[in-house]
């Protein structure tokens, strides 16, 4: 399927058409803000439930499913496959790096707003589990699609040694409005984890997270922040229908 024609989650046909940022269905006439890109794969041992819960029925037009079979392919496969404001719903973190690629290309400055419960900065000679899903932010800063100047890391808890030492000397913090203020556009990746686990069923809960009540507040900073937002993506959910709900309020304060 083309990636200007998505999946109307109304009709159920491939009659959504983008517009320039924005999809229109042509059988309804309903317009939404984004299309969504599915990446249903997890690039560690055990999580068949973060890859389930990227089929979750979001109310946003179907652009494209992405199944590769290495994190390479599926990495090349998101970046060229992206609408022109993408709204990635992944098993894993590892959904983000082809959208934040992608989207690098496009904008001059590409900014960064990470939320999770970890630091997903390791590589594979620091990672305790050898877990990919460890490493997608590292991987970005380190393959150079973006600057660790450019990225707020909000949220995060559980930090292995080796990313409290990178996290030093790379000047990375969770300063949302450093990051807004140098750059052109911003990506938001929301690994589910970052709240807390009374908010949101969530595949790897950590403790004293933030509620969803603090991230909508924060998505409304951004999107009032006048700086483009380029696409935002979802990831480390279970498919508990519970969370659609709260879900699709996080992403209508980022004006999607």
């Amino acid at each position: 399927m083309s990636i200007l024609r998505a999946k109307c989650p109304t009709c159920r046909a491939n009659t959504a058409v983008a517009v320039g940022e924005e999809y229109e269905c042509h059988a309804c006439g309903r317009t939404f803000a984004a299309g969504l890109v599915r990446v249903p794969r997890a690039w560690g041992d055990g999580g068949e439930e973060m890859i389930e819960a990227a089929g979750l029925p979001l109310d946003y037009p179907e652009a494209v499913v992405v199944e590769e079979d290495s994190l390479v392919a599926q990495t090349l496969a998101v970046a060229s496959d992206l609408p022109e404001r993408p709204l990635v719903l992944g098993g894993c973190c590892c959904s983000h790096i082809g959208a934040v690629e992608g989207l690098a290309a496009r904008h001059e400055r590409l900014g960064v707003v990470w939320l999770d419960a970890h630091g997903d900065l390791n590589t594979p000679q620091s990672s305790p589990s050898g877990n990919q899903w460890g490493m997608p932010l590292r991987m970005l800063v380190d393959g150079g699609a973006i600057d660790a100047a450019d990225v707020a890391l909000v949220g995060a808890r559980n930090l292995d040694p080796g990313e409290v030492e990178f996290i030093a000397a790379g000047g990375i913090d969770d300063d949302v409005d450093r990051v807004l203020g140098r750059a052109s556009a911003v990506y938001v990746a929301l690994d589910c984890d970052v709240l807390d686990p009374s908010e949101m069923t969530v595949w790897m809960p950590e403790p004293a997270g933030l509620t969803v009540g603090e991230v909508e507040r924060l998505f409304g900073r951004i999107r009032e922040s006048g700086v483009t937002l380029a696409g935002a993506g979802l990831t480390g959910l279970v498919p508990d229908p519970a969370n659609v709900e709260p879900l699709e309020r996080l992403c209508a304060a980022l004006g999607l």
